[in-house]
């Protein structure tokens, strides 16, 4: 019921009457009563005026089911939402959740994360309130060779996302990596359950930094927050939404050819370093060249110095710029 009525608060003009909400929901008065102070514990600033109703002033800055569903403009991505004050890692909830049967389109997200993953067995500690958590279930109907582009059609969602709420020019850092300014603003790891011939269900999470203060002093070159960037606190849940309603476009377009043939295009404009030299790192191999965009199965095209062109394949490769991390 809560959700309901923030839902319809949300989304009204002006102000809604007490009797609106009683008959739209078909509750009480008082059932009504009780959402609004609970509402108002929450952070919710919440003008009631007689013969008018109710009014939201201000909201806080949370990512509770009401908070981010209220702001959801989707069909399916991120319409069940799983919310924890605190976890080890989102993507292992949505693991959890996804072995349970949980549909696709379930998001995860979490206040707090004590063991998030990044590449490689790296991980990522993000203090209360400080960032955006989250891990998204999907399970798409294809090959588990093609999973990989997952990652990359996250990426075009967080960078589309924090341009359209936020307005900062994000980039991406193929493959796995949301950039603005050169500097990291989110890092996203896919996860897969699969047969050999089938997906089961893969987790992809994103971790976007919003509203950190500070990095540790062996980063701080290399990473920002968007609180940084834009002088003011995002709403987190806004921002969650935005990147959903992209997710969900993108994520689409490319199921119908189950490749990036349709987003090859828009992927490559929003690429960082596209025709400048990079430093591509595979395990016992390392070479230089100059990046050419994607192809059609979101690998990255490097002209290596003798001419000749690579397809890099998005596994335990990392690709950086010559003088640096971009």
């Amino acid at each position: 019921m809560k959700s309901k009525i923030l839902w319809a608060l949300s989304h009204a003009e002006g102000y809604v009457s007490g009797q609106e909400l009683c008959e739209q929901f078909e509750v009480s008065r008082t059932a009504v009563w009780k959402v609004i102070n609970q509402l108002k514990e929450e952070g919710y600033e919440i003008e009631s005026v007689p013969r008018k109703g109710y009014r939201i002033l201000a909201r806080p800055d949370i990512v509770t089911p009401e908070e981010t569903g209220s702001r959801m403009d989707t069909v399916w991505a991120g319409k069940n939402i799983c919310f924890l004050h605190s976890v080890d890692s989102t993507n292992n909830e949505a693991s959890r959740l996804a072995e349970s049967g949980a549909p696709a389109g379930t998001l995860v997200l979490a206040e707090e994360q004590n063991q998030g993953k990044g590449r490689r067995g790296r991980t990522w500690v993000m203090a209360p309130g400080s960032a955006v958590a989250m891990s998204l279930i999907v399970r798409p109907e294809m090959p588990p060779a093609k999973a990989s582009m997952l990652t990359l059609i996250m990426g075009m969602a967080v960078a589309s996302g924090c341009r359209d709420y936020c307005g900062v020019d994000a980039k991406i850092k193929w493959p796995n990596d949301v950039v603005i300014d050169g500097k990291k603003i989110c890092g996203i790891l896919s996860e897969m359950s699969s047969e050999i011939d089938y997906i089961k269900y893969v987790v992809i999470g994103a971790g976007i930094n919003t509203n950190v203060a500070g990095f540790p002093p062996e980063i701080e070159q290399k990473a920002i927050s968007l609180h940084r960037l834009i002088g003011y606190r995002p709403n987190r849940a806004v921002l969650i939404a935005a990147c959903m309603k992209r997710f969900e476009e993108y994520y689409g377009r490319f199921m119908e050819t189950q490749d990036f043939s349709a987003l090859k295009e828009e992927y490559d404009s929003l690429l960082v370093g596209i025709g400048g030299k990079v430093r591509v790192l595979e395990p016992g191999n390392e070479y230089d060249g100059v990046s050419e965009g994607i192809n059609s199965a979101g690998e990255l095209l490097v002209r290596r110095e003798d001419g000749t062109l690579t397809s890099v394949y998005a596994g335990e490769v990392s690709v950086r710029g010559i003088y640096g991390y971009v």
